[in-house]
């Protein structure tokens, strides 16, 4: 016969309920309490009936987790990291992609919203005053942006752009290009505005291009810009658009870092497989998607909270910047283009 939830409370001498909370709402159970009940469950063969749980707690266990685009690798390792949070405590993530389209985006928020406890809104393109709206209809938790109210886990990437232009101002460029982000994208204002603040204090000239598409098609397009800018050193928003500059510049006969040094952001797996290995700053992503998750199950019933986690970014100093060289390569020799 399978074990049941006396079972279980018998055996770790503990209330019926408590168990039932252990499973339903760990955060409420002390640690040492639920680590008892759960290696009781264990050995017994215990598992909870989902279906029974929700009639009775009014409560799915799913996570809905929204994010701007799958294809990105940028987002892979914040899902798996989520998907094993949510599973310590024993919640379902549903995956879903936007492909980078605010409509889209509310429309799955909705979509989700009766099939969930609550939404991971990862790097949003919509509104504010939408998200806000949303966030009346179902839990949200965001990451990536900082909305008024709402709960946030945020990654430091005004630190990290500044940490990017104080290297590259500290290898004697002068003369910068940002390659910004795609248009609502608030992770790329907090780039463009540290990006700003850092050059103006070295003494150099920052040009920005965009918005541009986050990826390596967006990296390729801005080559014409950085060029016509003289720039001889550019960050990018992420480390896609990075390759794509890279490529771009290799293909108009320029070389990295010799003639343009190049920062991306993210740190993704294929920035350290390319050559030149790329620098870029690093998030912490990982990370990202286990606090979101926690963030969710500790504050889902409370809709406006400012809670917020910071989490710190770092520059990963590799082969793609180097000093400046005088004349800016490129200029003289390319004047149109």
């Amino acid at each position: 016969m399978p074990a049941t939830i006396r079972d279980v409370a018998r055996a770790s001498g503990v209330h019926i309920s408590t168990v039932s909370r252990t499973f339903s709402a760990p955060h409420l159970v002390n640690v040492e309490t639920r680590t008892r009940v759960l290696a009781c469950a264990e050995q017994l063969g215990y598992r909870p009936n989902r279906a029974a749980r929700a009639l009775i707690t009014g409560r799915t266990f799913n996570i809905g987790l929204i994010i701007a685009d799958i294809a990105n690798p940028f987002f892979p390792p914040l899902i798996k990291a989520a998907e094993s949070q949510a599973r310590k405590h024993d919640h379902h993530i549903f995956v879903a992609d936007t492909n980078e389209d605010a409509i889209v985006e509310e429309e799955l928020v909705r979509a989700l919203a009766k099939q969930v406890d609550g939404v991971l809104l990862c790097s949003p393109r919509m509104s504010n005053s939408l998200i806000e709206q949303l966030s009346r209809e179902v839990p949200l938790v965001v990451v990536n942006r900082q909305i008024a109210g709402l709960p946030a886990v945020v990654m430091d990437v005004a630190q990290g752009a500044r940490l990017a232009i104080e290297h590259l101002t500290g290898l004697g460029h002068r003369t910068l290009a940002l390659a910004a982000g795609p248009r609502g994208s608030w992770t790329s204002k907090e780039i463009r505005r540290a990006a700003a603040a850092a050059a103006r204090s070295a003494g150099a000239d920052l040009t920005v291009t965009g918005p541009n598409q986050p990826t390596e098609d967006g990296g390729l397009a801005v080559v014409d810009q950085i060029q016509r800018a003289g720039a001889t050193a550019v960050l990018a928003y992420n480390d896609l658009m990075a390759l794509g500059l890279i490529e771009g510049l290799q293909s108009r006969g320029l070389q990295v870092p010799r003639d343009v040094s190049v920062v991306g952001i993210d740190d993704i797996a294929l920035s350290r497989l390319t050559r030149p290995k790329l620098t870029t700053v690093a998030t912490p992503t990982a990370a990202a998607g286990r606090a979101a998750v926690d963030m969710l199950l500790a504050y889902g019933d409370d809709r406006r909270t400012s809670a917020l986690i910071n989490l710190q970014t770092e520059l990963v100093i590799r082969d793609s910047t180097g000093p400046v060289r005088s004349p800016a390569p490129g200029v003289a020799s390319h004047p149109e283009e």
